[in-house]
């Protein structure tokens, strides 16, 4: 069997991080030979792999999404329920978790909390791996002495987050969908079959009605322009995923969603389970108000509610309760206000949050299925509407040379 060369990086007998290379016929030879020589290994790569070698492209995959993140917190907190100790839970999450940016974290996870740091501490150095919710609720949980009870915490709040973002993908499917047929069905007429149409029609030479003409103008242009209208779509597309979240764009983008008819109250449902549900799961874990709001306010995924519950922050900095400044924000209606108040009275407040957002992911599925509903007709019409027009142009010159014989 032909000598591969492999890339090991493992733990010395100081807990340092050594990396170096050696030559073997097999993954376990080397996973032995540095076992013999005392070292723990971290990671063990085959070098110059070739055409074997994984390729990565820049933005595409290694993306860790909310479900991996719910997967990997139940798993894990079943460990730690179960007595395994934190570093073999880690050891086994990382071998087993499907998604491999996420194995490869959970790996130099373990490393770090092997060398003696937190593991609160350890998933806060990925922020981009591990939203600040789940850092400060492990926190909480380390120094409180309930991390499996935190965990199953964190996995209930991602699921619940998977579970919305499912129902609104599934309301918005059927609509994208006819939509994406709707534009493809007329670049088709355009490109293939109006052409046609406007050479029998020159061939006439026919006086052509005014939608005729247009529908040929449109054709022509589409067949001299259509590489750069696409190439500057791509380019839009691009741009608007690289700034759609910074702040100044979503200070105008924000507020006009929440005005739009229809579908203004639906983001507001969803921006309200959001922050309820944030805020409930991590005062329940623990977490002090004025760290959980500043956290709340970055994951309610709408910048007027983020801006109110930064607000209401600075009012409590200085004791005043969380439900009064509320009032004075119209993103927050009166039900939340006062159910919180309630909750602030009983000294049930997280248990109240955790109610107020299952109502509303309720709202959102009965607000869905509606639009669902409405929506389905309406581009059924709208499909009909656009390729009939574009059939009724084309024949309309047609109908004219008919009534000029008769």
């Amino acid at each position: 069997m032909a000598t591969l060369t492999f890339e090991y990086a493992v733990r010395d007998r100081d807990g340092k991080l050594v990396k170096g290379t050696l030559d073997a016929e097999n993954q376990g030879q080397v996973v032995q030979k540095l076992k013999t020589l005392g070292y723990a290994p971290v990671s063990i790569t085959q070098a110059n792999a070739g055409m074997n070698k994984e390729l990565k492209i820049p933005g595409l995959g290694g993306k860790v999404k909310t479900k991996d993140l719910a997967i990997m917190a139940r798993q894990f907190a079943t460990m730690i329920n179960s007595g395994l100790s934190l570093l073999r839970a880690l050891t086994i999450l990382a071998e087993q978790t499907e998604n491999k940016t996420l194995a490869s974290v959970l790996g130099e996870v373990r490393g770090e909390v092997e060398t003696g740091q937190s593991l609160s501490s350890a998933l806060a150095k990925h922020p981009r791996i591990f939203p600040p919710i789940m850092i400060n609720m492990t926190r909480a949980g380390e120094v409180g002495g309930f991390l499996d009870a935190v965990l199953i915490q964190v996995a209930e709040n991602f699921e619940a987050e998977v579970k919305l973002r499912g129902k609104i993908k599934s309301a918005m499917t059927y609509p994208v969908v006819v939509f994406v047929m709707a534009i493809l069905a007329v670049i088709g007429m355009l490109l293939f079959i109006v052409p046609i149409f406007a050479k029998m029609f020159s061939d006439m030479g026919a006086q052509l009605p005014a939608p005729t003409r247009a529908l040929v103008f449109l054709s022509s242009v589409l067949k001299v322009g259509g590489i750069p209208i696409l190439i500057s779509l791509i380019a839009l597309s691009v741009g608007w995923g690289r700034i759609k979240h910074q702040q100044r764009v979503r200070e105008i983008v924000d507020p006009m969603m929440l005005k739009m008819p229809v579908f203004g109250s639906l983001v507001q449902r969803i921006a309200l389970s959001r922050f309820t549900r944030n805020l409930g799961t991590m005062l329940k874990s623990g977490v002090p108000i004025l760290q959980a709001l500043d956290i709340v306010a970055d994951t309610s995924g709408n910048e007027v509610v983020a801006k109110a519950v930064r607000a209401v922050q600075q009012s409590v900095r200085q004791g005043d309760s969380l439900a009064r400044p509320l009032t004075e924000h119209a993103v927050f209606p009166p039900m939340v206000v006062q159910m919180m108040a309630v909750g602030e009275d009983t000294g049930a407040l997280d248990d109240m949050l955790v109610k107020i957002s299952d109502f509303y992911d309720q709202e959102v599925e009965a607000t869905t299925e509606a639009l669902t509903s409405l929506i389905e007709p309406l581009m059924i019409a709208f499909l009909g509407a656009v390729v009939g027009s574009m059939i009724v142009a084309l024949y309309m010159p047609i109908f004219g040379v008919f009534n000029l014989i008769s």
